[in-house]
C-alpha cells in the first residue's frame, strides 16, 4: 500500500509541473502579443504626432519586443531546465520506490516461507505434546483431568488451611487494638506480682545423724513405726537410702505434722510409743499456731477485713498444700494482688476482687476431706461463713463452671489463669516434658532433607538443619511451613512453637 501512495505522489508532481511549464508559456506568448498591441500603438500614435519619429519609434517597438522576447525566451528555458531537474529527481524517486518495492516482496515471501516453517514446527510441538501426555497418564495411571483434579485438590487443601491462617491472623490483628490496654494492666500486674511458688508435693525427706537411728525408729517389732503412722496418718519409708528417712502422704498437713514430731524426736533420740504420742501432739499444736499465723498474714497481706476464724483456718491450710507444684496459699495472693491490680486500673470495686481472688481456691484446703471439685467446696465454705453473694459468684466462676456475670469474676479468672499459667508458676512433670521435645524433634526429622533437629527453648523453639544439596532457599520456606502445619495438627503445646530452618554450605581448606 505505502509503495502505490508513492506512485501516485509522483505523477502528481509530473503533473504539476508540466502544467506549470504550458501556463507560464501561455502567459509570456500572450505578453508578447500585448506588447505587438501597444508597440502598433505607439507607432500610430507617433505617426500622428509627426512623420519623421515614425522610424524611430518603430525601432523603439521593435527593441521592446526583442526585449521582452528574449525575456521570456529566458524564462521558458529557466522553466524547462526547471522541469527537467524535476523529471530527473522524480526518475531517481521512482527508481528508489521500484527498488524498495523489490525488497518487500523478497521479504514478503521470506515470512512466509518462516510462517510456514513455523506452522510446521507447532504441529510438531502440539503432537509431542500429546504423545507425552499420553506416556504421563499411562505412567502415573491417570488421566489428564483425573490428574487435574487431584492437583486442584491438594491445591485447594493447601489453601484452605493457608485461608485458615490468614483469617486467623486478621482476627487477631482485629482484636490486637481492642486488647492492647488489658496486655497492658495484665503485664504490668505480673511483673509487679510474680513469684516462685514451686515446692514439693507429697513427700519429706528426713535427715537422720546415721544409718543406726533407722532401727530405733522401727523399734521393737517394728511398735515404734506403726505407733507413729498410726498417729500421724502418713507412710514412713525406711529404706536403702543413706541416713535419710521419707514421709509420704497426700495430705500436706498431716505431712507437715509427721515431719516435725520426728525431727524432734530424732533431735532427743527417745523413741517410743509414748514419746512419739507426745511429740505428735505437740507438732499437731505447732502445726496449727503455724496454719492459724499463716491465714492471719495472708488476710493481712490482702487486706481483707471481716474473715470468719474458720475462713482463716483454712487459708493457713493452702499454705501446706500444692496444685501442679505451685503452692496454692502463695497463688491466691498472687490471684489477689492481680485482680486488685487489674480492677484497680479499671476503676472497679477493688476490695471485693482482693476478696474473692484471696479466696477463689479456698476449697481446696478441705477436698481432701469432702466430696466434690474444689469449685463446689469453696462455694459453700464462703456461703457458710457468710461471704457476699458477689464473692460466691466469683469464686463459682472463676473455672467456667458459671458464666462470669460481674467485672470482678471476670478479673479473679484471668488473674488466676495468669498466676497459673506464667513460666515458673508450675512445675511440668519431666515425663511429659521429655515426650514434648522428643515428639518434636521426630515431627522434624521426618521429612526430607532434614538432616538434624533440635528441639531447644523448652521446646518453644524447633531447630532444622537440612542437607544443602536436596534443600534449595525456595524449598526452606515451604519446609518450614510444612513442619509447622504437621506440629500444629499432631501435638498439643502451650503458647507456640518456633520452626528454624538452617542450611549452611562451607568450603574448607588448608594452607601447608
Amino acid at each position: 500500500m505505502p509503495d502505490a501512495i508513492w506512485f501516485i505522489l509522483a505523477a502528481a508532481i509530473v503533473v504539476a509541473f508540466v502544467g506549470g511549464y504550458f501556463a507560464r508559456r501561455y502567459v509570456a506568448e500572450f505578453k508578447v502579443a500585448d506588447a505587438e498591441k501597444q508597440a502598433r500603438r505607439i507607432i500610430e500614435e507617433a505617426a500622428k504626432e509627426a512623420e519623421g519619429k515614425k522610424r524611430e519609434a518603430l525601432l523603439e517597438a521593435k527593441e521592446e519586443v526583442l526585449k521582452l522576447k528574449n525575456e521570456a525566451e529566458r524564462e521558458n528555458r529557466e522553466r524547462r531546465q526547471e522541469l527537467q531537474r524535476m523529471e530527473k529527481r522524480l526518475a531517481q524517486k521512482v527508481e528508489a520506490l521500484e527498488a524498495k518495492l523489490e525488497r518487500v516482496q523478497k521479504r514478503e515471501e521470506e515470512l512466509s516461507r518462516k510462517e510456514a516453517k513455523v506452522t510446521d514446527l507447532q504441529t510438531e510441538l502440539e503432537k509431542l505434546h500429546q504423545q507425552r501426555l499420553a506416556e504421563l497418564e499411562q505412567v502415573s495411571g491417570m488421566t489428564l483431568e483425573q490428574a487435574r483434579e487431584a492437583l486442584l485438590a491438594e491445591v485447594e487443601k493447601e489453601m484452605q488451611q493457608e485461608t485458615a491462617k490468614l483469617i486467623r491472623d486478621i482476627e487477631a490483628r482485629a482484636k490486637e487494638e481492642g486488647e492492647r490496654r488489658a496486655k497492658e494492666i495484665i503485664a504490668s500486674a505480673i511483673q509487679r506480682c510474680a513469684a516462685d511458688q514451686v515446692g514439693e508435693t507429697t513427700v519429706s525427706v528426713i535427715p537422720l545423724p546415721n544409718d543406726e537411728m533407722k532401727g530405733r525408729i522401727i523399734g521393737r517389732e517394728g511398735r515404734n513405726i506403726r505407733a507413729f503412722e498410726n498417729l500421724t496418718g502418713v507412710d514412713l519409708i525406711i529404706d536403702d537410702t543413706p541416713e535419710a528417712v521419707i514421709l509420704s502422704s497426700f495430705d500436706p498437713v498431716r505431712r507437715e505434722v509427721a515431719r516435725l514430731a520426728l525431727e524432734r524426736l530424732v533431735s532427743d533420740g527417745r523413741i517410743h510409743p509414748a514419746r512419739i504420742e507426745e511429740m505428735v501432739e505437740k507438732a499437731q499444736k505447732e502445726v496449727d499456731r503455724q496454719i492459724w499465723e499463716a491465714g492471719e498474714q495472708a488476710a493481712f497481706e490482702a487486706g481483707v477485713a471481716g474473715l470468719h476464724e474458720e475462713l482463716i483456718k483454712l487459708l493457713g491450710r493452702l499454705r501446706f498444700r500444692t496444685s501442679y507444684g505451685q503452692n496454692v496459699l502463695q497463688h491466691s495472693l498472687e490471684v489477689m494482688r492481680l485482680a486488685g491490680l487489674m480492677a484497680a486500673e479499671l476503676g472497679v470495686n477493688v476490695a471485693l476482687a482482693k476478696r474473692a481472688g484471696l479466696l477463689h481456691d479456698i476449697g481446696k484446703a478441705v477436698d481432701r476431706e469432702a466430696e466434690g471439685p474444689h469449685v463446689a467446696i469453696g462455694v459453700e465454705l464462703a456461703r457458710k461463713y457468710g461471704e457476699d453473694p458477689e464473692v460466691l459468684h466469683a469464686i463459682a466462676a472463676h473455672h467456667g463452671d458459671e458464666e462470669p456475670q460481674t467485672v470482678e469474676a471476670v478479673l479473679v479468672q484471668a488473674a488466676d489463669a495468669i498466676s497459673a499459667a506464667r513460666p515458673g508458676a508450675r512445675r511440668e512433670t519431666l515425663e511429659a516434658y521429655i515426650k514434648r521435645l522428643t515428639k518434636l524433634e521426630e515431627i522434624a526429622g521426618s521429612f526430607q532433607g532434614v538432616e538434624k533437629a533440635y528441639a531447644v527453648q523448652a521446646g518453644r523453639e524447633i531447630r532444622v538443619m537440612v542437607k544443602p544439596e536436596r534443600v534449595d532457599d525456595l524449598a526452606m520456606v515451604r519446609l518450614a511451613r510444612d513442619i509447622a502445619g504437621k506440629i500444629e495438627g499432631e501435638m498439643e503445646y502451650p503458647g507456640q512453637v518456633k520452626v528454624v530452618i538452617i542450611r549452611e554450605t562451607r568450603a574448607v581448606e588448608y594452607a601447608k
